[in-house]
């Protein structure tokens, strides 16, 4: 068989195998936020999320060499697909794309964990 040539037995081997992969471009997390302690989610404690993830090398001097990287937030989702409602969700989830390494310290009495990463394999 030439180089590059797909033929039955390439399709065959590669057949409903399930592989790590996204249609996204790059790195993708999702990463929940969940209010520690009493009261919920609020507009501002999801800004200092979102401002938190965004930013570069930790403080952004550019002397963080091994702090964290930038991340774009690509979407945000409940469990159950309801609205955002600020003061009564508990839960969101965020749709994170970057390279490196999140910051996913807490942050405004909020909890940050990765629960899943898509990442493309060529």
């Amino acid at each position: 068989m030439a180089y590059g040539m797909i033929n039955d037995a390439t399709i065959s081997v590669n057949y409903r195998k399930h592989f790590i992969a996204t249609s996204d471009a790059g790195r993708t997390l999702i990463v929940s936020v969940t209010k520690s302690g009493s009261g919920n989610i609020t507009d501002a404690v999801l800004n200092a999320v979102t401002a938190q993830l965004t930013l570069t090398g930790g403080a952004g001097t550019g002397t963080d060499k091994d702090g964290p990287d930038a991340f774009t937030i690509a979407g945000l989702g409940t469990a159950t697909g309801a609205d955002f409602v600020s003061g009564t969700t508990t839960v969101v989830f965020l749709k994170v794309q970057g390279t490196g390494t999140p910051n996913l310290t807490t942050v405004e009495g909020a909890t940050l964990a990765k629960v899943c990463e898509f990442t493309p394999r060529f």
